[in-house]
């Protein structure tokens, strides 16, 4: 054979090897960025699960309570200033749905839900002319009564399991 026809065929090879080569590397360093990509998402989830459950502590009752109390309020300003506090908080964390699962969600959704209705259910009942700290009372009273356990706990407990699932 000629000496030309051997290194033209012996540069082929190497052309040819050089491709492969780079296919296989490009191949990998997709697969790489990829599982990059998924924990990234996977971080992103958690730190969503994360929020939640600072929510869900927020928006329990007795916190709420504790942080706007004001000495000065009447019942219906106490009222108010609860119910104006969970629906600032919730809707500081509302896009925080799109990373958590529906289920942990739309628990949390009901948790303020719940939360209003039982505001908006001791405030009907107790004597417009009660005092901040009187509707307190009795809002930590129904609550000490209740048997059920506290809502936030099963919803703290939903948070926790649907985190875990990612890890």
């Amino acid at each position: 054979m000629d000496s030309s026809l051997i290194l033209v065929l012996c540069f082929v090879a190497v052309c040819f090897v050089g491709i492969i080569s780079w296919l296989i590397y490009l191949q990998r360093k997709s697969v790489i960025e990829e599982g990059k990509k998924v924990e990234g998402s996977k971080m992103m989830q958690l730190q969503a699960y994360e929020r939640l459950t600072l929510l869900t502590e927020r928006i329990s009752l007795a916190n709420v309570i504790s942080r706007v109390s004001n000495p000065e309020f009447t019942a219906r300003d106490m009222q108010r200033a609860v119910v104006q506090n969970i629906n600032e908080e919730f809707s500081y964390n509302i896009s925080q749905q799109i990373y958590v699962s529906a289920e942990a969600w739309n628990a949390v959704k009901n948790l303020k839900e719940q939360n209003l209705l039982l505001l908006n259910q001791i405030g009907a009942v107790i004597p417009a002319d009660a005092s901040g700290y009187g509707f307190s009372k009795a809002l930590l009273e129904f609550l000490a009564d209740d048997k059920r356990g506290t809502l936030h706990e099963v919803v703290s407990e939903v948070i926790s399991i649907e985190a875990k699932k990612l890890l």
